[in-house]
């Protein structure tokens, strides 16, 4: 049995997945990657409160009773209910069929799953038809649409920024670590007011996501604002030191014997649609 914990990934291979499993290694940690059917029959014997989990929220459904593991995520609603000075644009919680009647573009996404891409859209007709997760209640955000000259991930433990990358410059995917950057400053005395302020409105372990406004519709402002905020355990971290990055990921996807009391309100439901899982109190 490893006194360091497990680690395991859904079956999907990505790129993080093994930069975090290296990471986890370096550390001491086993690292199994689960089987495609789901369970851990197959793993051996795993030791009771410290096992973690990295990949996506369907898999995880299906897996996290048998792992003992408390999924966090930020609320559906966080980036809505942000001050208009932290987003710099109109951001609204919504459904699916709310959206399809918006008669102006906007960019439209799922609050935290992948059920259908974020895009902006010239009205709301051009959204998904029904579908698979894709009925009239699914929760959308709907956002003013913004240029972003610069976008920046941010791997988030305790209202601190421990690692961090840009994976976009004008929605082009451009990776670059944090450290060195010319905008790093600028970035992290954003995050530090942001999490000052906000921090408690997040789990202890999270990505947020900002980024530099050069263009918004008339009457808006540039500036740095809040693109989102994510579920560790199921990010990217693009060029983010991955230990550094495995430290929040840990903590998001981590043991349910262990789960702090301030991070209850972020746990993800055990019993929710594997379709659309949601942001739930534990038991």
């Amino acid at each position: 049995m490893n006194e360091h914990g497990v680690l395991t990934l859904s079956p999907q291979r990505t790129t993080t997945g093994e930069l975090l499993s290296a990471a986890a290694t370096r550390r001491g940690m086993r690292v199994e990657v689960l089987p495609s059917h789901g369970g851990t029959g197959t793993l051996g014997p795993l030791p009771a409160g410290n096992v973690h989990y990295y990949g996506g929220p369907r898999f995880a459904a299906g897996v996290v009773d048998d792992l003992g593991v408390a999924l966090l995520e930020p609320a559906d609603g966080w980036l809505a209910a942000l001050p208009h000075a932290y987003t710099l644009r109109r951001v609204a919680e919504a459904t699916l069929g709310e959206a399809r009647r918006l008669t102006r573009p906007a960019f439209v996404k799922p609050p935290s799953d992948k059920s259908f891409p974020p895009a902006v859209h010239a009205d709301g007709g051009r959204l998904p038809c029904d579908g698979p997760g894709l009925s009239a209640d699914t929760p959308v955000l709907i956002s003013d649409v913004v240029t972003w000259e610069a976008e920046f991930r941010l791997f988030v433990l305790d209202g601190e920024v421990r690692t961090g990358s840009q994976y976009a410059t004008f929605g082009r995917l451009d990776a670059v670590p944090l450290d060195g950057h010319r905008h790093r400053g600028a970035v992290l005395d954003f995050a530090a007011g942001l999490l000052g302020t906000c921090g408690d409105t997040l789990p202890s372990a999270v990505v947020v996501e900002v980024g530099l406004v050069t263009a918004c519709e008339p009457g808006g402002a540039d500036g740095w604002a809040v693109v989102e905020a994510n579920m560790a355990w199921f990010s990217n971290c693009y060029a983010a030191d991955p230990d550094r990055a495995l430290d929040v990921v840990l903590r998001s996807a981590g043991p349910r014997a262990r789960l702090a009391g301030r991070d209850r309100p972020f746990c993800r439901a055990r019993d929710e649609n594997p379709a659309r899982l949601g942001a739930g109190r534990c038991p």
